[in-house]
């Protein structure tokens, strides 16, 4: 028996993505300066552009007088403050999978409970977009928090309408089943102009 696997990206996942570009943009920079000071360009003109050794003549100069106890213990905390922080922020880039939602439940009774599986109300939802006359294929998918619906189409000038009218129909088929209502995000997967009907 399969059982469905889903994974959620933290919202905090994308700062740690955001804080690697910026790392990885630094890096392609300062290769591009170097392969400038390869071809012979003036090192004052990178100088300018990029300011690397100015940077490293400033550090070069520093020794122990130029830090005070107090700047020592700034640093310190500093840098375990940056190293508690990027920890964390890898730690949530890690891929979390877990189980996806198996069954709806509808009613709980003392001898039992009334539920309905995430392929029927996939399948409710397939019908529903495939009876559109410019659908040419739909599938579904139960998610953790609303019900994708993927559709190729016929028409490309009427996709906005044909999606509205595909979400529409969804939450109606459903309604009409006596379902509860959830979120129903609809896609356009597919453009086929010489397919009129779902295959």
């Amino acid at each position: 028996m399969r059982q469905r696997i889903t994974a959620h990206t933290p919202a905090l996942a994308y700062l740690a993505r955001a804080f690697t570009l910026a790392l990885a943009l630094i890096v392609v920079w300062y290769g591009l300066m170097l392969c400038l000071l390869a071809l012979k360009i003036a090192p004052g003109t990178v100088n300018s552009i990029s300011g690397y050794r100015s940077v490293y003549e400033y550090f070069t100069k520093l020794g122990p007088a130029d830090f005070s106890a107090g700047v020592r213990l700034a640093a310190g905390f500093a840098g375990l403050l940056a190293f508690l922080a990027l920890g964390f922020l890898a730690l949530r880039e890690l891929p979390r999978p877990h189980l996806a939602p198996r069954e709806l439940a509808l009613a709980e009774e003392e001898l039992g409970s009334l539920v309905v599986r995430p392929r029927a109300l996939e399948r409710i939802a397939e019908r529903a977009a495939a009876g559109q006359s410019e659908v040419t294929s739909a599938s579904a998918r139960l998610g953790d928090r609303a019900l994708s619906v993927g559709i190729g189409v016929s028409r490309a000038s009427t996709v906005a309408d044909t999606l509205r009218g595909v979400r529409h129909h969804v939450h109606a088929a459903i309604a009409a089943h006596e379902l509860p209502d959830l979120p129903v995000d609809v896609t356009a997967t597919g453009y086929d102009p010489q397919t009129s009907d779902l295959s």
